[in-house]
This record gives C-alpha cells, structure tokens and sequence, in this order.
C-alpha cells in the first residue's frame, strides 16, 4: 500500500510537469525559470491533494527538504526579476 501511494504521487507529478511543458510550449512562453516556477506550484498541489489522513509516512516528511529548496530557487528567480527591473542608479552595486 504504501508503495501504491507514493507512486501515485510521482505519477501525478510528473503529469503535471508534461503539462506544464506541452502549455508552455503551445504558448510559445518555455522557459526554465517559468518552467521550474509551475513545477514548484505542482509540487505543493500534488503533495496537498495526495497528503494521508492519520499518518506521516517518512518519505512525505522528506519531501519538506524539497519544498524548502524550490521555495529558496523561487526566492532567487524573484530577486534576480526585480533586480533586472529596477534601474542602475537604484542599486548600490
């Protein structure tokens, strides 16, 4: 049982990142940081909608350690965005 869980996990992840790809491609919009941004999203959605009733199986509390990494890679994409907005003179470097 547990393995049937856990595979259906990675089976509903990785359909939504080749959905991610197929929409971003159709729209002409692919890029790595959108991509990574979408897979992120999926990642919280898939993890919340496959998430068990009474108990925490180990391999879900890993899964902490990659949410927490994707949200710092968001939090980069998002300064490095912001950084390229702004103008030169705002920047003390």
């Amino acid at each position: 049982m547990p393995t049937q869980r856990r595979m259906r996990f990675v089976h509903g992840q990785l359909a939504w990142m080749l959905a991610t790809i197929v929409a971003l491609t159709l729209l002409g919009s692919l890029s790595y940081e959108l991509f990574f941004v979408l897979s992120l999203i999926g990642l919280l959605i898939v993890t919340e909608l496959t998430a068990p009733v009474n108990i925490t199986p180990a391999w879900r509390r890993r899964l902490l350690w990659l949410i927490g990494l994707g949200l710092v890679g968001f939090a980069v994409i998002v300064v490095r965005r912001i950084v390229e907005i702004l103008p030169p003179e705002v920047m003390p470097f």
